[in-house]
């Protein structure tokens, strides 16, 4: 396989393309070249997100794409939507694929369904499984710092543990590639370097290190 060099970049809820500058700036160092794909989580949601991701990486391809949060659940549903687009792997930063607690509870109240706007049906009900040709990854987070921990009752005690704002239990996907826990946040997923180095590994390898 040709080794992906063109990573498209996909922030999370209620964040926008900058919160992603660090995760590029060291995706560039690693040799890539990294573009960002801009939407409105709350104006737009997936049923515009997803389309407008697809006509984007039809007008300009990318090798494989990063996903943080919500966007690792756009750009899944994209390539399940449109099969033949050429995107060989993916790496998914804490998406809870499988649907998001934090976000049910969110749910339950009015100003809660403010914050989630039209991305409230991918991240309540999540994919079911992932039988696209794209290799996908899922690199989560123990730390247990987030809104989760208070909204949705996340927490490690006698189970298993959550990032502060999706339980690790959230992003096991039948069908990935490859699944990895790192000492981090929701938020901290973005800034470290640990993550970096462990996307650069799937997006070079189709798997994660377990030497790091």
């Amino acid at each position: 396989m040709t080794q992906p060099r063109r990573v498209l970049l996909i922030h999370g809820l209620l964040n926008r393309s900058f919160w992603l500058w660090p995760l590029a700036v060291r995706l560039r160092e690693l040799g890539f070249e990294p573009d960002f794909f801009s939407y409105s989580s709350l104006l737009e949601g997936s049923e515009v997100a997803v389309p407008k991701l697809i006509e984007h990486l039809r007008e300009t391809p990318a090798d494989a794409i990063v996903g943080h949060s919500l966007g690792g659940l756009i750009a899944l549903a994209a390539l399940r939507e449109a099969p033949e687009l050429q995107v060989a792997r993916v790496v998914c930063l804490g998406s809870p694929l499988r649907g998001s607690a934090t976000a049910q509870k969110l749910a339950d109240s009015f100003f809660g369904r403010q914050l989630l706007g039209r991305s409230a049906d991918l991240l309540l009900e999540g994919l079911g499984e992932w039988n696209g040709h794209a290799q996908a990854g899922m690199i989560a987070g123990d730390i247990e710092r987030g809104m989760g921990r208070l909204l949705a009752g996340l927490s490690a005690a006698g189970d298993e543990p959550s990032d502060g704002t999706v339980n690790v239990a959230e992003t096991r996907l039948p069908g990935l590639a490859d699944h990895i826990v790192i000492g981090a946040s929701h938020s901290g997923l973005v800034f470290s370097p640990e993550a970096a180095a462990q996307a650069e590994h799937f997006l070079r390898e189709g798997r994660f290190s377990r030497e790091q």
